[in-house]
């Protein structure tokens, strides 16, 4: 089993170091994303890996990236890790882990959509009766399924810092108006045809974020991770009930974990206990096979 915490590429040179990914530069028109098996929660890096986690994120995101090629492209390159990474050693340590993508103008705002109110879309109705500024039906419960998927964008923030959640108007004024209904309706598409996808296999998708860029023609293209327990929401859908704040294939276990513990949610994190490690490490696993076999 893998247990990369931190990616070492001697021939190549570190761009960003992010809660998850190190990216790594290739040329003036590719680089490398390298999944690691860290985890973070409350916005926290933990010292200890989850084993595999890199490697099932990056198999989930290109099983993805190929399904839902028709809707979108994507950052996808057809350049071979052997290329890239020549010292065997230091290949094989990344192979799972790695994705060779073509460098793209990322676009500043995250492209979130929920097809279920729970997190901060539950906070905010609760306060005002809409998300980002979008009215929604009174009476809702925790967990519900909305009448219809929403946008709800936010801002990119820094690593150890909190995304902020914007309305449409903002993302206009971000984007444009043609660009931000551009990014706004293939956010959708992707989402449905994903959840419904997921739902045939028992998994609900209650939100998601997508990240996109913009290539040398300003065409819109998809990047970073795609619909993977780390960006989304995972529920299995014969445990789901409104109401209640339903487990998911996630970070859950970590979650849960830290909350019992004295500490202030603020680096350095506390190392993990081994239960709280494989409990993890199988529902990762468990999303993995549920999507791709």
């Amino acid at each position: 089993m893998s247990n990369l915490h931190t990616s070492q590429l001697s021939g190549l040179k570190l761009l960003h170091k992010g809660k998850v990914r190190d990216n790594y530069e290739i040329d003036d028109k590719h680089m490398l994303i390298v999944t690691t098996d860290r985890i973070s929660a409350f916005d926290v890096i933990m010292p200890t890996p989850i084993p595999e986690k890199g490697a099932i994120l990056n198999a989930v995101t290109r099983f993805w990236l190929n399904k839902l090629k028709h809707i979108i492209p994507n950052h996808l390159a057809d350049i071979s890790l052997e290329q890239v990474v020549p010292d065997k050693t230091e290949r094989d340590a990344i192979a799972s882990h790695a994705m060779v993508v073509k460098k793209l103008k990322a676009l500043p705002v995250e492209a979130i959509v929920r097809g279920y109110i729970i997190g901060s879309g539950w906070k905010d109705y609760q306060k005002t009766g809409a998300i980002c500024g979008i009215e929604l039906p009174a009476g809702l419960q925790m967990a519900d399924k909305l009448p219809e998927p929403i946008f709800t964008p936010s801002t990119k923030a820094n690593v150890g810092d909190h995304d902020e959640n914007i309305d449409f108007s903002k993302t206009v004024e971000l984007l444009g108006e043609q660009l931000a209904n551009q990014v706004k309706d293939t956010s959708l598409r992707l989402y449905k045809e994903a959840a419904e996808y997921a739902l045939e296999r028992g998994i609900i998708i209650a939100d998601t974020k997508f990240e996109f860029g913009l290539d040398k023609n300003d065409q819109l293209v998809l990047i970073d991770e795609v619909l993977t327990p780390d960006s989304s929401r995972f529920w299995p859908a014969d445990q789901y009930q409104p109401g209640t704040s339903p487990m998911s294939f996630d970070k859950q276990f970590v979650r849960d974990y830290l909350e019992t513990l004295d500490w202030n949610k603020t680096a350095p994190g506390p190392e993990l206990p081994e239960d709280i490690i494989t409990k993890t490490a199988e529902k990762y696993r468990e999303a993995l096979n549920r999507l791709t076999t």
